[in-house]
């Protein structure tokens, strides 16, 4: 395909791309990154829209953000220019004192390629990324012949070829395709300036004979090769982003959806992308998906500017605890710090009845939540309410026997943090109340048990629960990335996080 010289005027700028094969190569895993990124975020909407249309988690990349971003793109499209084959150049040349020489290069391999600066740019027409100050460095080998009244003379060699003051330039689109994103290439290519030979061999003349020739085909032909690469690698980036799984499992239970739900935004300032964001059961368990965005004043981060804002609403975490609660949210206690309380022995002087008719038997706990939890994020904190049951079995022969159900309502206030690339979080209680639901072993006064069930809750509840959330859920950062100085905010019904990334692994 032949490329016009994007940066004169007079030429067309607006490059059809070609249809290439999909490869692995260091530039589509370096934008992997990119899509990595921008599956973490929450820009919130006035707009009811349908559950499949609505945005729960968005992030913010920043200028800075994008800067990192452009610094792993442009390094692994280096990587992936080299090594170039360019197409064998022929041509017939008149050469004075000499005549007609027939001359053609061959085994032209671009074996290097370097950038002096770069810079990126965002607005309403998508991302503008542009390498300046290029150089590339060329191998080929030469021969001529040309005929003479005596004999024919032909002579061949090696030479080296020295590019300079390359200008690359590519504008990408933003879109949301079918759930994913997509990198639409609007307008790239190629400009060289200089291209200086070091022939190894050769008669003077033909060093100048060729240079002057050759100049502008070898220019051309470094043009529309490096364009050409350009156009695959962005083939390449879309045919990667459009492989990505639309849900990251979670555990065995749970995913995190990660569908996009609509296009991009992009400004001069940063570019702003929403996915689904909600947690959905791996199975078929039935969930409730009554969840929908209402408008939140946006939250900012404090500090110097990092790289990305994520915002997750409220109701991503919502969504958690409905997939948890379908799934089963019931724990059997048969151990505990304070072993007593598992003997009906401990329970003589709380429930007496209780050691009356099982003296000494050992007994468990069967806890299990009434209803979904509900979380409500609160300036630096997030409170819940959990209604849950407590049944008190005791252990005789080889069966459990229920003999009391106590209903608990138990308040909790809880903060977040990041791990790496992990939300985390724990809870700390406030206060619970008790009531007696039934007894098989005639009643009792539910006050004398409290001190007992605030034991359990302290040592056995909150403990479980904690240690759940401390493996938290993994943002959907890309391997061999990771968060870096993150900061958590929460207020407004959202948890925000301003983080930088950085690389862990070398993927360019």
């Amino acid at each position: 395909m032949t490329v016009p010289h994007p940066f004169i005027p007079s030429k067309r700028r607006f490059i059809p791309i070609p249809q290439m094969g999909f490869s692995s190569n260091p530039i589509a895993t370096t934008a992997a990154l990119f899509i990595a990124l921008s599956l973490l975020s929450v820009r919130t909407n006035a707009h009811i829209r349908s559950l499949e249309d609505e945005g729960f988690i968005s992030m913010s990349l920043s200028s800075k953000g994008l800067g990192f971003v452009k610094d792993l793109l442009v390094q692994g499209a280096l990587s992936f220019m080299t090594p170039l084959d360019l197409q064998p150049i022929e041509k017939t040349v008149k050469i004075p004192l000499v005549g007609r020489v027939d001359i053609a290069l061959s085994d032209i391999t671009v074996y290097r390629v370097g950038v002096g600066s770069s810079y990126v740019s965002s607005g309403e027409n998508g991302v503008v990324i542009v390498a300046s100050g290029g150089t590339a460095n060329l191998s080929m080998n030469w021969k001529y012949s040309y005929d003479t009244w005596l004999f024919p003379i032909s002579d061949k060699g090696a030479a080296s070829v020295q590019v300079e003051g390359m200008l690359m330039e590519l504008t990408l689109g933003l879109k949301s395709q079918d759930g994913s994103l997509n990198l639409p290439l609007l307008e790239w290519g190629c400009h060289v300036k200089d291209v200086f030979v070091k022939l190894d061999g050769g008669a003077t003349w033909f060093y100048q004979g060729l240079l002057d020739a050759f100049k502008e085909e070898i220019a051309s032909a470094v043009e529309n090769s490096v364009s050409n690469r350009m156009s695959e690698g962005i083939l390449n980036i879309n045919t990667l982003l459009q492989s990505f799984p639309k849900k990251i499992p979670v555990d065995n239970v749970a995913a995190l959806n990660i569908t996009f739900v609509k296009d991009p935004v992009s400004s001069n300032s940063s570019i702003d992308f929403e996915i689904n964001g909600l947690f959905t059961a791996r199975d078929n368990i039935l969930v409730s998906n009554n969840f929908h965005n209402e408008h939140q004043a946006p939250v900012s981060c404090s500090g110097p500017a990092k790289m990305i804002g994520i915002s997750l609403d409220e109701n991503v975490f919502n969504s958690a605890t409905s997939v948890y609660y379908a799934d089963s949210m019931n724990w059997i206690v048969d151990e505990m710090p304070d072993q007593s309380l598992l003997n009906t022995d401990g329970w003589k002087y709380i429930i007496p009845q209780l050691y009356n008719q099982y003296p000494d038997y050992d007994m468990n706990l069967n806890i299990s939540v009434s209803s979904q939890p509900i979380l409500k994020i609160a300036d630096d904190k997030i409170d819940t309410t959990v209604y849950s049951d407590m049944i008190i079995g005791v252990l005789y022969a080889s069966e459990v026997i229920q003999v009391s159900s106590i209903s608990l309502v138990i308040n909790a206030t809880g903060s977040v943090k990041i791990s790496r690339n992990n939300l985390t979080g724990s809870f700390g209680l406030n206060g619970f109340t008790m009531s007696l639901k039934w007894s098989n072993i005639g009643g009792f006064d539910i006050n004398q048990v409290q001190a007992a069930v605030s034991t359990v809750i302290d040592t056995v509840f909150l403990p479980y629960l904690n240690f759940q959330l401390a493996k938290g859920f993994p943002l959907p950062v890309f391997p061999g990335f990771t968060l870096e100085n993150a900061e958590v905010i929460s207020r407004n019904s959202q948890v925000v996080v301003c983080s930088d990334v950085v690389s862990t692994e070398k993927y360019i």
